[in-house]
């Protein structure tokens, strides 16, 4: 078996039905949304690196942190000869549970870049003879099927991104991924945790606008590949946080009455002056709340790790 190994598990096409999809139901529904996903071209994804070196931001170098201060015992609890990563992106942090686990035949990246898994993949099997990586372009929100792999498994998803996704969206993907689990393979999940307002809103609304232009980029997405009008500064970003739920919301706020055309979709989008387009969630955990959800999809929280501020939390759950 090559070291490197790419399957596609998601048609050529799907990408651009997903898109149409997602933005004629969020742009006809009450109210507007688009899903975060939309904000990753190339040029979302470098504005959100940029985003991840910003003062304002803390969760990437807390996760960090964790990982560094922490592989060692995660290693040493797993026993992982398979290692999964949802949404891998550039396996950057994954490199600190790769060091660690002196046990690892194989790494499976999953992501729905086949460029990013491609470059990530082929450093990943340079630096570490003897690795295997079967890499998957797919999206870990639908259905997965991973390939056979020796166990145990750890399965890990990292950068708060299940923050992303409602209640009941978490609860139907945690599920899913138990799904995947065998008995004793785990789970290694990260969420940012409930804190001061003001340090939530200021992570999501920097001084700099960097994270503005990375809200806005997803209307510049729907034009390019939509033909759609939007004027992105026609819209301004904003970042709120809602106590109630314990999630920050980004939306973007028209500045006048307007009306957005979508020739791909045969669509015009009216909107009012000061309404808004919600783009992203971004939930912030506890932990009993985080144990309570891993438990009803049929995981044992068994560890709980935290940068030394508290501010963000990896868990380690095993399948029941």
């Amino acid at each position: 078996m090559s070291p490197f190994l790419l399957t596609r598990t998601l048609p050529e096409d799907a990408t651009e039905a997903a898109l149409r999809a997602d933005v004629l139901r969020g742009l006809t529904g009450t109210p507007k949304t688009l899903p975060p996903k939309w904000f990753y071209d190339a040029h979302g994804s470098d504005l959100f690196e940029q985003i991840t070196e910003l003062p304002e931001y803390y969760p990437t170098r807390a996760e960090r942190e964790i990982l560094i201060a922490r592989s060692g015992e995660i290693a040493e609890a797993t026993g992982a000869r398979t290692l999964v990563e949802l949404g891998s992106g550039s396996s950057e942090k994954t490199r600190y549970l790769l060091d660690a686990l002196t046990g690892l035949d194989t790494y499976i990246p999953v992501d729905v870049s086949e460029s990013a898994l491609t470059q990530a993949g082929q450093a990943l099997i340079a630096e570490r003879p003897g690795l295997q990586v079967h890499a998957l372009i797919a999206d870990f929100t639908a259905s997965l099927t991973l390939p056979d792999a020796p166990g145990p498994r750890l399965v890990a998803f990292l950068g708060g991104t299940i923050g992303n996704l409602l209640p009941a969206e978490r609860a139907v993907f945690l599920a899913a991924i138990r799904s995947l689990l065998s008995p004793g393979d785990a789970l290694l999940l990260g969420t940012d945790l409930v804190k001061d307002e003001q340090v939530l809103v200021r992570a999501y609304d920097d001084a700099a606008g960097v994270t503005a232009a990375f809200d806005k980029n997803v209307l510049t997405v729907v034009n390019r590949e939509l033909g759609a009008d939007f004027h992105a500064d026609a819209f301004d970003h904003v970042a709120l946080w809602d106590a109630e739920n314990e999630w920050i919301e980004m939306r973007l706020r028209s500045r006048t009455e307007q009306t957005v055309k979508i020739p791909a979709l045969d669509l015009a989008v009216d909107f009012g002056a000061g309404e808004e387009l919600r783009t992203e969630i971004s939930a912030k955990f506890r932990k009993e709340g985080v144990r309570a959800e891993l438990s009803t999809a049929g995981l044992e929280l068994a560890h709980w790790w935290t940068d030394d501020e508290g501010r963000f939390a990896l868990s380690l759950s095993v399948a029941r």
